[in-house]
């Protein structure tokens, strides 16, 4: 036994009174714990314990060892009743870091949901599109593209799925019209996202047939939120997740574009550092997201 555990042992011995009853409260037996007092009072050089056969008295020493061994033993009591709780009921504040567009358009209007089955749990929820290194950094969680994920240590669980749309407003088509085909694009002013570089290679299908156009034009934004407001101001093309811009499409204040050559949809991952021994915080927050998300269509 370390010098910690003997010195919590020896708070615990001047607390109940003799090694008998210290021995019953701990499952030892009274030998092995008179044991270990004496390896205690060896180390130190000094006799910290009266003996009798049937109770125990402090010396001098004891009594001013004891003061210090007490404090040990209630620091380490709170420390394992704050541990105990980590693992129990869902509480303190879950950090995380979310695509910004995402989290305004899916994640915000579900998460009174959320906060309302887990009154005990708070949320600090940054909004980026830049990447995330989750071991480097103060994060519980993020909800990442695939793009965004840069970790190669990170564990991805996929929430569902989206479709990537391009899309331009109808002032602009009546001012320059509507691309036919993804080489056309190279003629239009397209809107650019300028925190993750892959989302700037637009790529189309036609069967066998495979393009990837680089975004190229006069206006960039750090998110994709802003690209959307951009396009839907008129700036120019843009290339869209299907449930940013579905709605704006139905209403007519955006439209579709070469529908015909889009590219298969994406994934949306909740990423996380660990499996081993999830706060429940994390375990719950992530059993909210898998429910919410892999009912929609998207």
């Amino acid at each position: 036994m370390d010098l910690a555990s003997q010195m919590i042992l020896f708070a615990s011995v001047v607390d109940h009174g003799s090694f008998s009853a210290t021995a019953r409260s701990l499952g030892l037996t009274p030998s092995a714990v008179s044991k270990q007092i004496g390896q205690l009072e060896d180390k130190l050089g000094v006799r910290l314990l009266n003996r009798s056969s049937r109770q125990v008295s402090m010396t001098a020493e004891g009594r001013s060892f004891y003061e210090s061994c007490a404090e040990i033993s209630a620091e380490v009591s709170r420390a394992e009743a704050l541990a105990l709780s980590f693992s129990g009921t869902p509480k303190g504040n879950l950090h995380m870091a979310v695509t910004v567009a995402f989290g305004k358009a899916r994640l915000l209007p579900i998460l009174p949901l959320f906060t309302a089955k887990y009154p005990e749990v708070t949320i600090t929820l940054e909004l980026t599109d830049r990447a995330v290194n989750l071991s480097d950094s103060d994060f519980d969680l993020a909800i990442r593209f695939p793009e965004q994920i840069t970790d190669s240590s990170a564990i991805a669980c996929k929430l569902g799925s989206s479709r990537r749309i391009l899309c331009a407003s109808p002032a602009y088509i009546a001012a320059h019209g509507a691309p036919e085909t993804p080489e056309a694009l190279t003629d239009h002013n397209c809107l650019s996202v300028s925190t993750v570089s892959h989302w700037n290679d637009w790529h189309f299908r036609d069967g066998p047939h495979k393009w990837t156009i680089h975004a190229d034009g006069n206006f960039a934004a750090n998110s994709a939120d802003a690209v959307y407001h951009a396009a839907l101001a008129g700036l120019g093309i843009a290339q869209l997740s299907s449930y940013l811009v579905e709605k704006d499409i139905a209403a007519g204040r955006l439209i579709r574009l070469l529908p015909g050559y889009e590219e298969e949809p994406t994934d949306i991952f909740a990423v996380y550092c660990t499996r081993r021994n999830l706060s429940p915080k994390v375990r719950v927050f992530l059993d909210f997201l898998l429910e919410s998300f892999r009912a929609a269509p998207h």
